[in-house]
Parts: structure tokens; C-alpha cells; sequence
């Protein structure tokens, strides 16, 4: 389905944030909207209930929308620890109507697990563990976002000196180091491989330094489209995101020019048009401009 269709049919990309306050979530939010500004928030009759952080009294069924970016719905469950029984039932429940909507539009599309990575010897809480074993999230793409992974740079650091490198080589180090000693670790062997976990993410992903002026979320984007398995889902998602044009020109050339070249039509000037307006379907926040789309 082309791109631009897609985007008018469906609007707008869902998702669901879990995770517990001051796991990052809002700033990685922000990343992915390309804003230092904080969602509006919406209830679900679509009255604007004010502008607020991911933090506090909340309700998951409140939609967050940043202004720079209104392709995107996010809501927010807070991590388990914090309403115990009664906060996990509410999201479980939140997923379970979402599935049953019979509008695409309507329903979750993706879901990002966010766990901080900024605590000694951190391992899985009680609430993760129940959520991975418990919860069954359909069809629903899900992820593992380890936030605040530079926080095990330094862990790498002081583990790399004492091998006897020098300061410089060791803070060089430090980042692939963590990299390779987490891809080795307990973390993942008990996410992927635990007798405990019956439901494991699709994929995950480790974010380091997203509150830097200059962090780059194009690995999370380029990670949550591979992993979405709805072609319709993809492309909306795709075209959504506005922080990474790379991946933009990426499906535009692999998806849309194998169905033009492959069809029975010259290229001639229709085809020319044609091939411009599948291609620039795309990047709707750019194609939408008339001068554009007369080209």
C-alpha cells in the first residue's frame, strides 16, 4: 500500500512506554520527536488535559502528543513496583482492549519496555519478570529499551585499568567494552533464555547518552522498524519518524522502485511522476508541500 494512503487511513503511530519513572522514557520521547518540549496530554474523549512529564498521577489511557511530531501516540504505564498488582492488571487490561479495536488506527502498534541501566550489579525486577512471563501482548512488536546504558561505561572503565590499560585507551575502551561484556552477561541470558520468561521481547536495544544535545536515536528507529512484522505498520511507522531521513530514502528505494520497475508501464513521463510521488510518499512531512508534489 502506498506510503501516503497508509498515512491518511491510519494518522498516526501508537505506543505503549513501560517503565518506571526516571527511566528515561520522556527524554527518549523527545529524542524520537525531535523536541526538548513535553507531550500534550489528551484524554480519550480527545480534550486536552494539560502539558506534563512522564511522571506522576497518570492515566494510561491519556494520549501524549508532541507538537513537533503529532504522528506519533504515546501512553504511559509507570513501572510495576510503583501500583504493584493493581497498576499491572491496569495494563494488561489497556493492552487486551487495544487488540480487540477494530480499527488499525486505533489500536497498539508497538510496545518499548524501557529499563535503566544506572544501578550497581542491575538485574531484572520482580515487575519485568512478571510482565515477560505474564503478559501476552499478541501480535503486538515488542521491545527492550536499556536506557541510560552509559551508566556501565564507567564499570568498564575501572574493569579495563585494572587489566592494566592506560587512562586514555581505557575511557576509548570503556563504551565497546560495556557493549561486549553486556551482550555476554546475565541481563540477556535471562531475558532470552530463562525458563521464567515465556514471552520475550522481539528485539531490544541499548541506549546510551540520550540526554546529550547530540544523541542519536536513529539505531532505535531503524531497530523498532525491523521489528515490526505488518508491512502496513512498517511503512506508517517509517514515514512517521522525522529524525531519520536515511531510513526514509532506505524503504522508499527497496520498497517502492522493485513495484514501478516490475510493473508493464514505459518509463516515460508518467512513470517519471509516478516514481517521484512513491518515493516522496515517504517523507509526508516534507511531501506534503503543493510545490512539491507538483513536481
Amino acid at each position: 500500500m502506498d506510503p501516503s494512503k497508509i498515512w491518511k487511513k491510519i494518522g498516526r503511530f501508537r505506543i505503549l512506554v513501560i517503565g518506571r519513572a526516571n527511566a528515561g522514557k520522556t527524554t527518549i520521547l523527545q529524542r524520537v520527536c525531535n523536541t526538548r518540549e513535553n507531550p500534550e496530554i489528551y484524554n480519550s474523549a480527545g480534550e486536552k488535559v494539560g502539558i506534563t512529564m512522564l511522571c506522576g498521577e497518570h492515566d494510561i489511557e491519556n494520549e501524549m502528543v508532541f507538537r513537533n511530531n503529532p504522528g506519533f501516540v504515546f501512553h504511559d504505564s509507570r513501572g510495576f513496583e510503583a501500583g504493584g498488582e493493581s497498576e499491572f492488571d491496569k495494563m494488561k487490561a489497556f493492552i487486551a482492549s487495544r487488540s480487540k479495536e477494530a480499527k488499525l488506527k486505533n489500536q497498539l502498534h508497538a510496545i518499548w519496555y524501557c529499563i535503566p541501566m544506572d544501578e550497581a550489579s542491575r538485574s531484572f525486577t520482580e515487575g519485568e519478570i512478571k510482565f515477560f512471563s505474564q503478559c501476552d501482548t499478541g501480535s503486538i512488536a515488542v521491545m527492550v529499551l536499556f536506557t541510560k546504558f552509559d551508566a556501565l561505561y564507567d564499570v568498564a572503565y575501572a574493569q579495563l585499568k585494572s587489566k592494566g590499560k592506560l587512562m586514555e585507551e581505557a575511557e576509548e575502551l570503556a563504551p565497546k567494552h560495556a557493549e561486549e561484556s553486556f551482550a555476554m552477561g546475565s541481563q540477556l541470558k535471562t531475558l532470552y533464555h530463562s525458563k521464567d520468561i515465556r514471552r520475550p521481547p522481539k528485539h531490544h536495544i541499548c541506549l546510551p547518552n540520550m540526554d546529550k544535545d547530540d544523541a542519536d536515536c536513529g539505531p532505535l528507529i531503524e531497530r523498532t522498524a525491523r521489528t515490526l512484522d505488518n508491512e502496513v505498520l512498517q511503512q506508517l511507522f517509517v514515514s512517521t519518524q522525522q529524525t531519520n531521513l536515511k531510513l526514509c530514502m532506505k524503504y522508499a528505494v527497496e520498497r517502492s522502485l522493485p513495484k514501478v520497475f516490475d510493473s508493464a508501464e514505459t518509463i516515460a513521463s508518467k512513470a517519471r511522476k509516478e516514481i517521484i510521488g512513491k518515493l516522496g510518499a515517504w517523507f509526508p512531512h516534507i511531501w506534503s508541500f503543493p510545490t512539491l508534489r507538483r513536481m
